[in-house]
C-alpha cells in the first residue's frame, strides 16, 4: 500500500463536513473501527474511560474532539494497522489478529497495551459431520478466509508434495456460509461465542491463535508523544476502576495483620484511627469477582461495618513501590519507628508506635489515638 501524507488523509476525510473544518494539523490522529465488533467497546473506553468529548455525524468518518487536541479517524478494523504502520495514522485500536494479517507491513507497529476486550480466537473450522481431528487434514484443500496470510502462513508447516500448497481464497464476509455452499473445504475465521459457527454446522478443528483488541501507535512519530502517553494513562486508570471495588470496614487492632492478609491492596491499604478505642478503619482496592468473598473472611474474623464502592476511574502511578497511609493523633515527642522524618509527609514526627513491616508485609501499630495527622509510607 502506498504512503498516505497526512495532508492528503486530512483532505480525504474531510469531504461533506458542513461546518466541520479540516483535520487540524497539531492534532494527533486516532484510528478507531467504524463499524463491527469493536465498535461500541472502542466508544465505551474513549468516552467514559479516556473522557474524550466528540460528536460523530451521520455518514462522516472524522469526529474532532473538544476537549483534546485529538481528531478520531473511523476506518474498517483491518486497515487500521496498515494506515499506523505507515504512518498515515498516529496511533489506533484494532485486533491482533489484524497485525497478524498485516505483519509485512507494519515494521514501525509498536501494540502499546492490551484492552480487555474483545477477546476471540482465530481458529480453522471444519464441517462437523468431517470428523476433523487436526488442521493436517486440510493441507492442500480448500480454505476459506478473511485472513488469507495468516491462514497460509499457518497452512504451510503441513504442506508436502503429497498434499501440494493449500488453495486460500479470500472473502470479505459470511466466511462461515463457505463450507455449506461447497466453496470450501474449511474455513479459518474468529470465533467468539461459536454460536455462528455451530449454526453454520462447523467445529473448532484446530486454534490458530488469541486475539483481543489492542492500542497501536506507530514508533517513529515523535511528535505526539505527550498525548498518546496522556490516553495510556487514562486507559490503564479507567482499566483499574473496572476490575477493582474500594472496600471499607473497621477492625479491632489485635485483628489488623489478619485483615490485611485478606485487603492486602493493588499497592496497599489505608489504615486510620477511630476515636474508639482499640479500632481502626481500613481502605483497600479488591477485585469485583473477589468482593464477596473478601467480605465473608473479613465478616468472619470480627471486621464491622463492612462497605464496597464502585470506581468510576482512577489514576495509580504503578512505578512507585508500595505504601500505607496512616491516620492518628499525637501529643508531645514525635517519632515514626523504622520510617523518621524524611519518610513521612505532612506529619513532623509522632510518639506512637506505628511502622511497616516488611517481612510481615503488614502495618504494625501500637496505641493509637484520635485522627488528626497523616502520614504517607513510600517503599524504597
Amino acid at each position: 500500500m502506498a504512503a498516505i501524507d497526512n495532508q492528503a488523509l486530512a483532505r480525504s476525510r474531510s469531504r461533506s463536513m458542513g461546518e466541520m473544518a479540516a483535520i487540524p494539523p497539531t492534532n494527533m490522529l486516532l484510528g478507531v473501527p467504524k463499524k463491527g465488533r469493536l465498535f461500541d467497546k472502542c466508544s465505551k473506553l474513549l468516552q467514559e474511560g479516556v473522557g474524550m468529548e466528540y460528536r460523530k455525524p451521520d455518514r462522516v468518518d472524522v469526529a474532532h474532539c473538544s476537549n483534546m487536541p485529538v481528531t478520531l479517524v473511523f476506518l474498517p478494523a483491518h486497515d487500521i494497522a496498515t494506515y499506523v504502520g505507515e504512518g498515515n495514522v498516529d496511533m489506533g485500536i484494532t485486533g491482533l489478529d489484524v497485525i497478524a494479517e498485516t505483519e509485512p507491513d507494519n515494521e514501525d507497529l509498536e501494540v502499546v497495551m492490551e484492552l480487555g476486550f474483545g477477546k476471540c480466537m482465530l481458529a480453522v473450522q471444519g464441517p462437523a459431520t468431517d470428523g476433523y481431528t487436526s488442521a493436517s487434514s486440510l493441507a492442500g484443500q480448500r480454505i476459506v478466509t478473511s485472513f488469507p496470510l495468516v491462514a497460509a502462513k499457518f497452512f504451510k508447516q503441513f504442506e508436502s508434495a503429497g498434499t501440494g500448497p493449500t488453495k486460500i481464497k479470500f472473502v470479505s464476509g459470511s466466511v462461515e456460509a463457505a463450507c455449506g455452499l461447497g466453496l470450501a473445504d474449511g474455513i479459518v475465521d474468529l470465533v467468539e461465542t461459536g454460536t455462528t459457527m455451530r449454526a453454520a454446522g462447523l467445529e473448532i478443528v484446530e486454534k490458530i491463535m488469541d486475539t483481543q483488541a489492542v492500542l497501536i501507535k506507530n514508533k517513529r512519530n515523535t511528535q505526539h508523544l505527550e498525548i498518546a502517553e496522556r490516553i495510556k494513562k487514562r486507559i490503564e486508570g479507567w482499566h483499574t476502576a473496572t476490575k477493582y471495588q474500594m472496600i471499607q470496614y473497621n477492625i479491632e487492632k489485635v485483628n489488623l495483620d489478619k485483615a490485611l492478609a485478606i485487603t492486602p491492596g493493588k499497592r496497599s491499604p489505608t489504615v486510620s484511627a477511630l476515636e474508639e478505642s482499640g479500632w481502626l478503619a481500613v481502605s483497600s482496592l479488591v477485585k469485583k469477582d473477589e468482593a464477596a468473598k473478601i467480605m465473608d473472611d473479613l465478616q468472619s474474623i470480627g471486621a464491622d461495618s463492612i462497605l464496597i464502592f464502585s470506581i468510576s476511574n482512577s489514576r495509580i502511578d504503578r512505578s512507585r513501590g508500595s505504601h500505607v497511609a496512616v491516620t492518628w493523633k499525637s501529643r508531645g515527642v514525635h517519632e515514626v519507628l523504622g520510617l523518621r522524618d524524611q519518610a513521612c509527609a505532612g506529619l513532623g514526627t509522632v510518639n506512637q508506635v506505628c511502622w511497616w513491616s516488611q517481612h510481615h508485609d503488614s502495618l504494625r501499630c501500637g496505641h493509637v489515638g484520635a485522627v488528626t495527622w497523616v502520614g504517607h509510607w513510600v517503599g524504597h
